[in-house]
């Protein structure tokens, strides 16, 4: 009888050390992958949040591995990669906040949470519409919950969280339509919720800082809907072009957001796939007259030089690939990516607030959508953290890890809606 439990306890041995072999070397592979720089903002926090997700993701890829190679999952195939992590770094629901009222609605087919003041308004209130990050791929409104409670109850307006939704089940342009329907319903109906019409803010962080320009774009001039007040741009991803700018160059390791998952993400949020990384990566996606074309308004040669000290190489695009670019052609589409859309659109659009990161890819995006407005006559607040990195106004309280620089930065875009 005993020989009858061998192979089960065998297979269950191996099993479990193929498991803890593989989490090892995906755990080393990825810690090689990052860098953090001495001057961002809390390096030994941003070390243990770093740690945290390295932890998740080999458990991701290795049971989506384990369970791929047998027969269950051929037949139950339930989840992918981008599934599972985003259901690894779900959050539980915050606790009732004693000061705001939130309620789940629709605007249109879209869910949105509503955030309200609980104390009287003296009259009607500014309203902001705000779009969660995540990179078009993960994130919700249960994501961005801490902030949008920060804004709502400090600046003392109503604040509409989008949950929009995601890719790659749903791929450009399904994120940005659903913004945009979001936004016209809240415009077209912001009494009801005792906002005043004339002063309504477009909100949004990453991939929803992305979403925000694009809307405060498809709006701007139009005469059957009040003109949105302004615009808040948090470390906002604007373009597709270049992904060798000195930023995308200097923080290519820096944690959260590494240069590949940034493409891995615009990709995934075009085609549903990343299989033409590589090709963007090197530059070659492009042609040569459509960069040129572009290049008035994505340069390096456009990065004031102070943020090129640290280190940065100018990249020279590999040879075009045509091929690639026949499926890519809306890389260049200003929904999609708003740093590209002509002159006398921006003309058009409301003032805005950028804030950027040092430590962050994202940052030359944001520095060159600021000189776009600017040359064009668009008020602009530029507030920039030196030592934040990619997604720091998110962890300004993080599982008790405080990051100051985090706060410094929701604190401003909470003066800003303020003053308006």
């Amino acid at each position: 009888m005993a020989s009858f439990y061998i192979l089960p306890v065998v297979l269950l041995v191996g099993f479990i050390a193929s498991f803890i072999l593989a989490i090892k070397r995906t755990i080393q592979s990825d810690y090689s992958n990052f860098s953090i720089p001495p001057g961002v903002n809390h390096p030994g926090k941003l070390r243990i949040i770093l740690a945290s997700m390295i932890a998740r993701r080999p458990l991701t890829r290795t049971l989506l591995l384990l369970f791929e190679q047998g027969k269950m999952l051929e037949k139950m195939r339930v989840c992918s990669e981008i599934a599972f992590t985003r259901y690894v770094g779900s959050r539980r629901k915050l606790r009732p906040d004693p000061q705001l009222w939130l309620s789940d609605a629709r605007l249109g087919r879209v869910p949105v949470r509503v955030y309200r003041p609980r104390a009287p308004p003296a009259g009607p209130r500014a309203g902001a519409i705000f779009f969660h990050g995540g990179g078009w791929l993960y994130g919700g409104i249960d994501s961005h919950e801490k902030i949008c409670r920060y804004i709502a109850r400090e600046s003392n307006s109503v604040v509409v969280s989008v949950g929009y939704r995601l890719a790659p089940e749903h791929k450009y342009p399904a994120a940005y339509e659903d913004c945009l329907t979001a936004t016209i319903h809240f415009m077209k109906n912001a009494e009801h919720y005792g906002v005043n019409p004339a002063n309504i803010t477009v909100c949004g962080d990453s991939a929803g800082g992305n979403l925000a320009a694009a809307v405060s774009q498809t709006l701007a001039g139009r005469s059957d809907l009040p003109s949105l007040r302004a615009q808040v741009l948090i470390y906002p991803g604007l373009q597709a072009l270049d992904f060798n700018l000195p930023s995308y160059y200097q923080n290519q390791g820096v944690p959260p957001l590494l240069r590949e998952h940034a493409i891995f993400c615009m990709l995934h949020y075009l085609d549903g796939h990343a299989l033409h990384m590589q090709e963007v990566l090197e530059g070659s996606h492009i042609p040569p007259d459509m960069r040129l074309k572009y290049r008035k308004w994505v340069s390096p040669d456009h990065i004031p030089e102070k943020f090129k000290v640290r280190g940065y190489k100018p990249h020279k695009p590999h040879e075009f690939k045509a091929d690639f670019f026949e499926k890519a052609k809306r890389f260049c589409e200003p929904n999609l990516c708003p740093l590209l859309a002509e002159d006398a659109v921006i003309q058009q659009l409301p003032e805005c607030f950028i804030l950027t990161c040092e430590y962050d890819v994202l940052r030359d995006d944001g520095l060159l959508y600021k000189k776009r407005l600017e040359d064009n006559g668009v008020p602009v607040t530029w507030y920039h953290l030196e030592d934040g990195f990619h997604g720091i106004t998110s962890l300004y309280d993080y599982c008790g890890l405080s990051f100051p620089s985090g706060k410094r930065g929701l604190d401003r875009i909470v003066k800003y809606i303020k003053g308006l």
